[in-house]
């Protein structure tokens, strides 16, 4: 790709933007523990509850190794697309990629500029879509549990999630005014707090559960299916639900653009890049696995779905999951917002329904500006999301095709490319083929993640039929 370029894109945009360093850096307060609450808001999500059943189909060696390996792939790819915050030094700029889409533009011309907008816009809508889902489903087994407590295991709780999911659209559509992303530091340190709650409490629950049971469950092969066929299928769909559990690149350099400096955002983003993977990655493990070993065979799709006793404390994690949802939802859907805002901002600068302001103080809330656009877009977006989740409630599926979507195009293919510019590594150069071989690896990952998934979404709405 990197031949196929524009030539200099680099020196025209930076003529176009004309970015002052010290000017850039005005207002960003952020540091290496916001940036950290920032990933794991956006990583644990709707991901860690499906691992536990991915490992059940991989098995107790393929199952961990998989999720080793995504976590090293995305910790590499992460450190590299970090050096591309700034350019062409990646310490000093001068110019200042502020999102991964004006990275594309800088190193690759406004050609590739619209194939990594679409893919990347696309996955944050995606991941919106999941998340509802997920926070519906939480919400459904609160409802299940006390059900199951006050009426006997033999009662009859099963109730729909379209109820829910609009509860939790109506709760998005309030978060949604939230401004930008500098404005929500608090709300994604609440989404992590309560991340590590209920990652907690799904550890203790399957632990306690082995104790119970007096044994591990589960095998080398994972799960027996009917046929080598479908074996293939889950197998595949299981990778890409491990995959979604690591979607943070696509967000990564708008995290990065809050980190006030010195010392360089760089440094700053890959040390919270480590913190954050190391602390995923082991309650990924330690969840998934417990999870595993409590249930084996019949281990479900959401972990936290097994359990409903002690009542009290499935409850409580099931909220501390649509709590941390909130915040992810509008971590995902935030660069959204302010692409669609700034871009119409720029093209009708007179029309007021776009940039005309009002002051609204409400009792006790604090003071805020109200904008009619915003409002509307915001709202109609976050409706729009809600009414597809109704539509495809299939919660592995959605997470398998979402993770295989995002895997190898935004947080593998696009940091490699980038790199590869920057430093500019010379084609079939030994670090090049290295470079490129990674990249084909995870191509692969992806490409069967994604057939593994739809085709348990096809299964999924052909059963129903």
């Amino acid at each position: 790709m990197a031949g196929e370029i524009e030539d200099d894109p680099q020196t025209s945009l930076l003529a176009e933007r004309n970015v002052v360093y010290s000017d850039d850096i005005i207002g960003k307060k952020g540091t290496k523990w916001s940036a950290v609450a920032h990933i794991i808001t956006g990583v644990i999500g709707a991901g860690v509850l499906s691992l536990a059943w991915s490992i059940a189909q991989l098995g107790w060696i393929a199952g961990p190794l998989a999720i080793l390996f995504c976590a090293a792939v995305t910790l590499f790819a992460t450190s590299i697309l970090c050096d591309c915050y700034k350019s062409p030094d990646s310490a000093l700029g001068p110019t200042i990629n502020h999102s991964l889409l004006e990275a594309a533009r800088f190193y690759f011309g406004k050609k590739w500029t619209w194939v990594c907008g679409l893919l990347q816009y696309v996955s944050f809508y995606g991941t919106g879509i999941a998340y509802i889902i997920t926070s519906a489903t939480s919400m459904r087994e609160i409802q299940r549990s006390n059900c199951y407590h006050k009426e006997g295991a033999n009662a009859d709780c099963h109730t729909g999630k379209n109820i829910f999911m609009l509860i939790f659209g109506i709760i998005q559509i309030v978060t949604s005014q939230i401004p930008d992303f500098h404005n929500m530091t608090w709300l994604s340190v609440v989404a992590a707090l309560m991340s590590f709650c209920y990652s907690f409490i799904g550890l203790a629950l399957g632990f306690s559960k082995v104790i119970d049971n007096r044994r591990i469950k589960g095998s080398i092969v994972g799960v027996p299916a009917k046929n080598a066929a479908q074996k293939i299928w889950l197998v595949f769909q299981a990778l890409g639900d491990i995959a979604f559990a690591y979607p943070y690149s696509i967000i990564l350099l708008e995290i990065q653009d809050t980190l006030k400096s010195p010392p360089p955002e760089n440094q700053t983003m890959k040390k919270a890049s480590i913190s954050a993977i190391v602390i995923t990655t082991f309650f990924y493990i330690c969840c998934s696995g417990f999870g595993y070993a409590a249930f084996g065979n019949d281990t479900p799709g959401n972990l936290l779905t097994g359990f409903y006793e002690p009542f009290w404390l499935v409850d409580f994690a099931n909220a501390c999951i649509v709590l941390h949802l909130v915040g992810g939802y509008q971590v995902y859907s935030q660069p959204v917002f302010a692409f669609v805002e700034k871009k119409l901002t720029q093209k009708f600068p007179e029309n007021k329904f776009l940039n005309k302001f009002y002051a609204i103080k409400l009792p006790v809330l604090p003071a805020f500006q109200l904008n009619f656009f915003r409002l509307c877009f915001r709202t109609f977006y976050v409706i729009s999301t809600t009414a597809i989740a109704m539509a495809f409630p299939y919660f592995n599926q959605v997470l398998g095709i979402l993770g295989a979507l995002n895997f190898w195009p935004m947080t593998i293919y696009f940091p490699v490319e980038m790199y590869i510019v920057q430093r500019k590594i010379g084609a079939w150069t030994k670090k090049w083929l290295l470079l490129e071989g990674f990249s084909m690896i995870c191509l692969i990952v992806s490409v069967v993640g994604l057939i593994g998934s739809i085709e348990g979404i096809i299964s999924a709405k052909l059963a129903k039929v």
